[in-house]
């Protein structure tokens, strides 16, 4: 049975049953409306990474013994420079208690000056001496803060725990994946919320200021500018419906669209929560994309429908007919998007799976409610004999406009569009591979660099030796490893190569701190600060470090070597790695292994590879998808090649585009590129399927465009400017990610619709023939 029978059987059906249809999606739609509402947002530290990748293996295996990399620093600072004073070290005191008895916080990992294991230790007359560096019997007056800032000192913690100008003092936490307290997911929105309202809210004032960072702080953050995207949305919205009454002179027309655009969005969220997913912050953009497709489509059927409407049918014939009409080419552009935007579940993020899944999700429901739904409830609109006389009316600059555009589609044009094309092809391709894996600035990339956890993050990174991108070298080796001088040997040797490497503020060792105790057990002479050769003095300096410092395990089988970084760009991070593989494979051997990666630059450095190694099999398999469903649906090579092309270009100049503004490719980024191919593909689909049909019946190649253009011109140029000015918007958001979407989605509407009006009747002239 061919796909016209087909089409033709589904149409009689449907619309010999139309209340009846009308009926369902009222029921299906109050339903999901229900468990939309249920929707929550939801992050977490391990969807933001890549878990199968060699890196995130090293360091899900020594997570329990090291801690990870999801951890929460709180900076207190005493605005008078100077922390030694009584009412600060009450304010640290009990900031310290209250994170420690926050649920998911891993209480042994909790730092600070009132940690117990924050110890000292000094060369006395008699041998050692040490204790706690907040002794039991403080007292918080002049003689007791005296002696805390002396401890403070012998410790050695000034710049760690202690800002180098003393005017901070640091409280570090580890956080649980699972909250020991109920026994589910750690709900990060609601820890980052925890602590605005029972750190910074409780504790600072006049005379404290408090600076707090962290993954799930940041989570926190972009969760609370994500709740600004539903202005932008209802903005979005109202511009939309504007254009679309402009476009049809209809309040029924435009309602219709748009309404059934919105529908899509609530199956959408009320299928995610049917299925038990949230929404993660980063994917709060794709119900705008979904309602943007939409209205795409929708605006494709209302202006078949009204044509025909003018040519004197009635609402239901016309109805019907433009269901036909559309239904393939419709069909075949939402399953390429749909199929696009599956591909994303290649990449191994869950973050970007779960974007993969609720964008197909969203894309696949819009083949109902706007390729099914819509031209049922078109059928019931009673038109106006003013809508008809106005749709009727002879025009003559629109025809004359088009009969313009249509000389695209003649040789002589065509080989000027190709050209610039081609030159547009060249630069754009050589400055797309300049394009940077990661993150280009510094502070979190998803928010703007006056943003409150960004200034925080500056705040500590200036005040503080340590810097919070920091990387750890896990050597794994055999049990007493520490108690071999050949084993700390080579520790020590990496341990140096890699302070010397551009980017590496400062390391720190379980060799490079024997080496300090070593010279204190010989009254503290610089001449001693190596490492023993014999096994006994070895141990004797090596025993004096805890588990407690995260630089050995238990049986010292691993001793971590912690980089802490300038900052975590992607070209910092990349050399450090570079050379910590150089390093680790001439100073390791089948005993000794360096192995990368734990700690926040870590997980960074593991999710870039992800995404570079993503990214062209991600490309491949998109463009893959939409040229098979193209090669389906049109039967023809030619047809094929002129839909792909101008796709393909507009792809490498966004990627430029990026370039020039200097935004990486990211998790966050990466779908972009996909997410444009399946909405930047429709235009074409569209304009073709009337091409072709007519250059069948032996229409010359000109006049094949210019009857699809009078056809769909006025539609496809219409959802191209009105989607971009829905998104430039965006420009205006809290989230800096969504400002960079925003401005590559609105080059990409606008690109993608001249792709499809110049570039692909140009190659058409080229590849058909006229008769």
């Amino acid at each position: 049975m061919s796909v016209n029978r087909l089409v033709n059987k589904f149409e009689y059906a449907l619309f010999r049953h139309r209340t009846l249809v009308i009926v369902a999606f009222l029921l299906a739609t109050l339903f999901l409306l229900f468990k939309a509402t249920t929707i929550r947002l939801d992050a977490g530290f391990t969807k933001n990474i890549p878990l199968k990748h060699e890196y995130m293996q090293t360091y899900l295996r020594h997570a329990q013994d090291f801690g990870g990399a999801n951890n929460i620093l709180i900076s207190l600072c005493d605005n008078s420079g100077d922390i030694f004073n009584a009412d600060f070290f009450d304010t640290l005191r009990r900031a310290h208690d209250e994170l420690l008895y926050t649920s998911g916080v891993d209480r042994v990992q909790v730092k600070s000056l009132f940690s117990p294991s924050t110890r000292f230790v000094e060369v006395v007359e008699d041998g050692f001496a040490g204790g706690p560096v907040i002794p039991a019997d403080f007292v918080a007056n002049s003689i007791g803060l005296a002696k805390v800032k002396e401890n403070t000192e012998k410790a050695g913690i000034v710049g760690r725990m202690i800002a180098d100008d003393y005017s901070c003092a640091m409280i570090a936490a580890q956080l649980l994946e699972v909250d020991p307290d109920t026994g589910a997911k750690l709900d990060t929105i609601n820890f980052a919320a925890t602590l605005e309202q029972n750190i910074r809210a409780k504790y600072e004032s006049d005379t404290v200021s408090v600076h707090i960072i962290g993954f799930a702080k940041m989570v926190g953050d972009v969760a609370d500018g994500a709740k600004g995207v539903l202005l932008f949305f209802a903005i979005a919205i109202a511009v939309t419906s504007l254009m679309v009454l402009f476009f049809c002179r209809s309040v029924m027309l435009t309602v219709l669209p748009i309404a059934c655009s919105l529908i899509a969005v609530v199956w959408q969220m009320g299928l995610l929560s049917a299925l038990g997913f949230g929404i993660d912050p980063m994917s709060i953009l794709v119900p705008f994309l979904v309602f943007a497709i939409g209205v795409s489509h929708g605006v494709q059927m209302i202006n078949s429908t009204g044509k025909r409407v003018a040519a004197g049918m009635d609402a239901k014939t016309a109805a019907q007919a433009s269901f036909r009409k559309l239904l393939v080419p419709g069909g075949v552009a939402l399953l390429s998007d749909t199929v696009g935007f599956l591909t994303l579940l290649i990449i191994e993020i869950g973050v970007i799976r779960e974007l993969a899944i609720t964008a197909s999700l969203g894309v696949a429901v819009i083949i109902l409610t706007n390729l099914i739904l819509l031209p049922v409830l078109m059928s019931f609109v009673k038109f106006s004999q003013r809508y008809k006389d106005h749709a009727a009316a002879p025009t003559p600059i629109a025809d004359k406009f088009w009969f313009a555009l249509s000389a695209f589609a003649t040789r002589k044009y065509a080989a000027v569009v190709l050209l610039l094309t081609a030159g547009l092809f060249a630069f754009g391709y050589m400055q797309s591979q300049q394009l940077k894996i990661g993150d280009l600035h510094e502070g979190a990339p998803a928010l703007h660099e006056n943003s409150r956890y960004n200034l925080d993050t500056k705040l500590i990174t200036e005040r503080y030796a340590i810097s919070v991108d920091y990387l750890n070298v896990m050597v794994e080796t055999i049990p007493s490893a520490c108690t071999e001088h050949s084993i700390m040997s080579r520790i020590d040797q990496f341990q140096w190569a890699m302070e010397n490497v551009a980017g590496v503020q400062s390391a720190v060792s379980l060799a490079s701190v024997s080496k300090t105790i070593n010279a204190a057990f010989n009254e503290g002479n610089v001449k001693w600060r190596v490492l023993p050769r014999n096994t006994q003095s070895l141990v004797q300096a090596s025993s004096r470090v805890e588990t407690s410092t995260g630089l050995l395990n238990t049986d010292c089988s691993v001793m971590p070597v912690i980089l802490f970084l300038q900052d975590h760009k992607a070209e910092t991070i990349e050399r450090v790695v570079l050379a910590a593989k150089k390093y680790g494979a001439q100073f390791g051997d089948e005993q000794t292994r360096f192995m990368l990666a734990s700690g926040p630059a870590g997980v960074m450095a593991a999710t870039n590879e992800a995404v570079a190694e993503a990214q062209q099999p991600m490309m491949w398999y998109v463009y893959g998808a939409v040229i098979l469903l193209c090669l389906l649906s049109f039967r023809s090579l030619r047809a094929t090649v002129s839909v792909i092309v101008p796709l393909y270009v507009v792809s490498v100049l966004a990627t430029a585009l990026m370039t020039a503004l200097q935004i990486g490719l990211t998790v966050s980024t990466l779908p972009v590129i996909a997410l444009g191919v399946g909405i930047g593909v429709d235009y074409g689909i569209y304009i073709l399927s009337n091409m072709t049909q007519a250059l069948r019946e032996g229409a010359p190649l000109r006049q094949a465009y210019f009857e699809a253009l009078k056809e769909r011109g006025s539609a496809v140029l219409f959802t191209g400017i009105t989607l971009a000015i829905g998104v430039s918007t965006w420009v205006f958001s809290a989230l800096k990610f969504q400002v960079d979407m925003g401005i590559l989605l609105t080059f990409m509407f606008v690109v993608n619709m001249l792709g499809a009006i110049l570039v692909l009747p140009a190659l058409a002239a080229f590849l058909w023939r006229n008769k």
